[in-house]
C-alpha cells in the first residue's frame, strides 16, 4: 500500500512488525505528520518478514529474509526511479520491521534521509561485518527500545549501534526502562525530528 511517489516530495518506507501488514501499519502515518510525504508500506508474505527470531542464525531465516530485503530494495528503487534521491528517503520500522529496516540500510549503506527503528537491531546470531558495506555519510539513525524487551536484547541494540557508526551513521539510541514492546510518544517526537530534516533537505534540493 502506498501514496503515489512524486519527484518533488520526500518519501517514507514504513515496515510493519510480525503479524501485521503494510495496510495496517500505514494507519500509524498520521502520528508522524507526513501528509506531504510519499509513503510506501510493503506487505510481508503471510504477515511475517522472516520466520524465526532476528537473533537466530541468518541461514535459518533464509530464504524469507532474502525475499524481504529484496522487497525493501524494490521500494527504494521505485522511489529513486521516480526522481527522489536516497537522501530524500527515510526508512521506518517497528519490531521485526525495525530489524529489517536496519539490516537493509546497513547492507546498502549510503546517505539516506534517515533510518528510524522502533525496537530493533541488526539481524543474525553474530554480526558478521562482511555482510555490511557502503558509507552512510552521516545518515541519522534513531533506535528506541525498552530494557528489558521480550524480543530485542539491549545488548544487540548496542552492538548494532557500534556497527552502524563504523559505517558512518550518526546514531542515537534511547533505552526506556520497562517501556514494554510498543512505541511511546518520546520516540514519535524523535522520529518527527528525523523526518523534518528530510523534509527540509528536499525543499532546499528542489
Amino acid at each position: 500500500m502506498y501514496r503515489d511517489v512524486g519527484e518533488d516530495t520526500p518519501a517514507l518506507i514504513m515496515i510493519h512488525g510480525r503479524g501485521s501488514s503494510g495496510d495496517e501499519f500505514i494507519s500509524f502515518a498520521p502520528h508522524l505528520g507526513v501528509d506531504d510525504f510519499s509513503v510506501l508500506a510493503p506487505n510481508a508474505p503471510d504477515r511475517t518478514w522472516y520466520p524465526y527470531s532476528f537473533i537466530a542464525p541468518v541461514a535459518e531465516n533464509r530464504p524469507a529474509l532474502d525475499r524481504s530485503l529484496a522487497l525493501i530494495d524494490e521500494a527504494v528503487k521505485e522511489i529513486v526511479g521516480a526522481g527522489v534521491p536516497e537522501r530524500g528517503i527515510a526508512l521506518l520500522g517497528f519490531s521485526q520491521g525495525a530489524c529489517l529496516a536496519l539490516e537493509y540500510a546497513a547492507r546498502n549503506a549510503r546517505r539516506y534521509g534517515g533510518v528510524i527503528a522502533f525496537t530493533g537491531g541488526l539481524i543474525g546470531r553474530d554480526l558478521e561485518e562482511s555482510r555490511y558495506r557502503g558509507d552512510f555519510d552521516g545518515t541519522p539513525v534513531y533506535i528506541g527500545t525498552s530494557d528489558p524487551d521480550p524480543h530485542v536484547p539491549v545488548t544487540r541494540v548496542r552492538e548494532s549501534e557500534k556497527l552502524l557508526k563504523s559505517l558512518g551513521a550518526e546514531v542515537e539510541v534511547q533505552v526506556f526502562p520497562n517501556m514494554g514492546h510498543g512505541i511511546v510518544e518520546e520516540e514519535i517526537e524523535k522520529a518527527k525530528g528525523v523526518l523534518e530534516n528530510v523534509r527540509k533537505w528536499m525543499k532546499n534540493a528542489r
